[in-house]
């Protein structure tokens, strides 16, 4: 009964935390997990470790796509829209946004903290379960400082738990972004150093999750923070170790990826069950119930409980239409007339859940990383090498089971050119999976591709988000970010 303890414990301190510290703490760092009668056995250790996921799963929920998303042009009005929509999409942020808001990812990185602070005093029978808990604690907390130090760049580095609203340290400052990349380094290390071989979960950290964060993370200092070569190198060490891993493949349907919870393609995801955790952002891309003849709900219109709010562009959706047959198209969104409403809908499948008793329940796992993913990574980190004819053999396997076409891209394609074929099939692959954002940064256009920065690269800092202004006004050692 470990884990109903813990949650019972959560309920309770986290009420207590939250009081103490509501004035203080700038980036609220209110636990979850700081009772100390909590940390008495192995089994509290793991409790920890799955509350963390919890807290972190929800962190993400709906700001995942608004980061890592909706600013990259291809994103708009739905049937309806507001401002919370409206301001990302058209790069016009403001410090009051909901997303500009750190809070929840430094109350899940202040649970890692207290799990790597009191972890190794607890006795477990094997060591193994031990790192294991260690390792998906730092990775977590590396994930969460990858996405701060891109979202926000200078940001404040903290890695003592904070259990008390009169600790000291509750007025932290921002440190320089380098100084957030580098934690993110340290913590990957340790963390692939501490976890198992023979761990395979798909929804806990694994070898094959924390390689293929660790390609990422390094892709991302190479190509945006010039890291150069020796980056690109640790890059493709990781990327390597994913794709020589058994454990992972690709689907041979590519609509079977989203079907199937933790399938053989998905390195890392977030689980979503009924009646533990359900929504996310996916919500926000299906068709109000109520706009809809009956007859078409579900067959084929998948109907959510609200507004939708946001939409692909019609530029977008042209692009994933081109090709006749990309076997993806149909299930990165869909479009029907209503006859008797005389209105054409459209809806995204990806995420879409699952329907019962007549509600929508949005139970989908989000993929955070899949084969897939990994595949494009390494091609496009083989051609920043100079390895192109290895980059077009990796872009090659996606194209295959997209299209039905052996060499769909031709060994003749210019290093320039591969880079585009790169980007034109994430685009295509990931849709609404929060990572085309970052693409676009990485492959350098993004103030030429989304057509609300064109002209605008001398602004300062309008790549980053600014800081909330609950974080400000709460601690005076907070600055917001330049250009804000």
């Amino acid at each position: 009964m470990k884990i109903k303890r813990y949650y019972l414990i959560s309920i309770m301190v986290s009420s207590l935390v939250m009081q103490a510290c509501h004035d203080k703490l700038d980036v609220d760092q209110k636990s979850a997990i700081t009772a100390p009668a909590m940390w008495a056995d192995e089994g509290d250790a793991t409790a920890a470790m799955y509350g963390v996921y919890n807290k972190m799963r929800s962190s993400f929920a709906d700001a995942y796509i608004f980061w890592g998303e909706y600013r990259s042009g291809l994103w708009g009005k739905g049937l309806a829209t507001n401002a919370t929509y409206s301001d990302p999409f058209t790069n016009q942020l403001n410090s009051s946004h909901t997303y500009a808001n750190w809070q929840n990812l430094y109350t899940t990185i202040n649970d890692c903290n207290l799990i790597l602070k009191y972890t190794p005093t607890i006795s477990f029978a094997d060591e193994a379960d031990k790192n294991k808990v260690l390792a998906n604690a730092l990775f977590v907390r590396a994930f969460c400082y990858y996405w701060i130090g891109r979202v926000w760049g200078d940001a404040p580095v903290l890695i003592d738990g904070f259990e008390s609203g009169e600790q000291e340290g509750l007025y932290p400052s921002r440190e320089p972004a380098d100084r957030v990349f580098e934690q993110v380094k340290v913590d990957l290390e340790a963390a692939n150093s501490l976890m198992p071989e023979n761990v395979t979960d798909r929804n806990l950290a694994s070898k094959g999750a924390i390689n293929l964060l660790q390609a990422d993370y390094y892709l991302w200092i190479a190509k945006v923070r010039n890291g150069g070569d020796a980056a690109l190198n640790s890059a493709k060490q990781a990327i390597d170790v994913v794709l020589n891993n058994s454990n992972y493949t690709l689907m041979n349907d590519f609509s079977s990826v989203f079907k199937n919870k933790l399938n053989q393609e998905i390195i890392f995801a977030w689980s979503f069950v009924m009646d533990e955790y359900t929504g996310g952002y996916p919500a926000d891309h299906l068709v109000p119930l109520q706009y809809i003849s009956a007859q078409y709900i579900e067959n084929p219109i998948k109907v959510g409980s609200h507004q939708q709010w946001i939409f692909l562009t019609d530029e977008y959706k042209d692009f994933l239409s081109e090709n006749a047959d990309d076997q993806r198209t149909n299930v990165s969104f869909e479009t029907f007339f209503d006859e008797p409403k005389n209105a054409t809908f459209q809806w995204i499948n990806k995420y879409a859940g699952s329907w019962q008793n007549q509600t929508r329940v949005f139970d989908s796992d989000i993929i955070v990383y899949r084969y897939a993913d990994a595949l494009l990574m390494s091609a496009e980190i083989e051609n920043a090498l100079g390895n192109s004819a290895l980059a077009i053999e990796r872009l090659n396997a996606v194209s295959l089971r997209a299209y039905g076409i052996t060499n769909f891209y031709p060994t003749i394609l210019s290093k320039q050119q591969v880079d585009w074929a790169i980007l034109d099939e994430r685009k295509k692959e990931f849709v609404a999976e929060g990572k085309i954002w970052w693409d676009l940064i990485r492959f350098g256009v993004v103030f030429s591709d989304v057509p609300s920065l064109v002209g605008r690269e001398n602004e300062q800092n309008i790549l980053l988000w600014p800081v909330h202004n609950n974080s400000i006004n709460t601690n005076p050692n907070i600055i917001q970010t330049p250009g804000y």
